[in-house]
């Protein structure tokens, strides 16, 4: 019998995507949540209960209510809502004790390739001579900045370097802000268009710099990676996972607090 997948957001950009994802991938797609349309479910508790597995790209304020939810019906919850607060990421953390959990910042598998490089480089230059820079572009529609990913990517240097990113983090300089801090993380948003998502992570020293650039033309990439989660997650034990551990790359994810907030296109 094939893996049973559910959808939250199945009516959206991305849970369109992986309602043909699902089947290409030789699962069984049993539906989701949405705004209407068919194989809908009346709400996630009935959604989980006909899944083996349940992939939710909905929106932050769904995330407490959801992790409840899965844990309660122990089965496999792949999340890839961004914007997530650290009250948000305590829920999901706290139903990883019952469940498996995979919660990325991005299931694409080039820029899980990028965030390990990140943290390398991280710990490779040092933060009083290179400083750390991220700029991201997404499409007009997006909601929340800086991007999950760019978050991600920030996390993924300051753990390099040995350090809390809420505590070197400076995101939308304006006006008379003074020198940069030394070991200052920093972020800059752009939106427009209809850009799927692109992420730079400049390292600048006084003799050179340093440029990690990743860039998405297809959300269909998101989607293949989800999936590939989702498939990955139900052979596993309860845990909060990341799309490195799906991949063969790396460890469970780190607990929020490890990490000074938690890990979001």
């Amino acid at each position: 019998m094939s893996t049973r997948i559910g959808i939250a957001g199945i009516t959206g950009r991305m849970g369109r995507l992986l309602a043909e994802q699902v089947p290409a991938a030789g699962a069984t797609l049993i539906g989701g949540l949405g705004r209407g349309g068919s194989r809908q479910f009346a709400d996630l508790a009935a959604l989980a209960a006909a899944t083996d597995a349940v992939i939710d790209f909905t929106n932050a304020a769904t995330a407490p209510s959801n992790a409840r939810t899965m844990a309660e019906a122990g089965k496999a919850w792949i999340l890839g809502t961004s914007g997530l607060s650290a009250g948000d990421e305590a829920a999901v953390e706290q139903s990883a004790a019952r469940i498996p959990v995979v919660y990325a910042a991005n299931f694409s598998a080039g820029v899980n390739l990028v965030l390990a490089l990140a943290e390398r480089m991280g710990a490779a230059l040092p933060s009083e001579a290179y400083d750390a820079e991220i700029v991201e572009m997404h499409h007009r529609q997006k909601v929340d900045a800086p991007s999950g990913t760019a978050v991600g990517l920030g996390r993924a240097v300051a753990k390099g370097r040995g350090v809390r990113l809420d505590d070197v983090m400076e995101s939308g300089r304006d006006g008379h802000t003074g020198a940069r801090r030394t070991g200052a993380i920093g972020f800059a948003a752009l939106r427009g268009g209809q850009v799927v998502g692109e992420h730079s992570l400049i390292f600048a020293a006084g003799s050179e710099h340093i440029v990690l650039t990743h860039r998405a033309f297809d959300r269909r990439t998101f989607a293949t990676g989800a999936v590939r989660a989702a498939l990955w997650a139900v052979s596993q034990p309860p845990g909060l996972y990341s799309m490195m551990d799906v991949l063969g790359m790396g460890q469970r994810a780190p607990s929020p607090s490890s990490l000074g907030e938690q890990p979001s296109t």
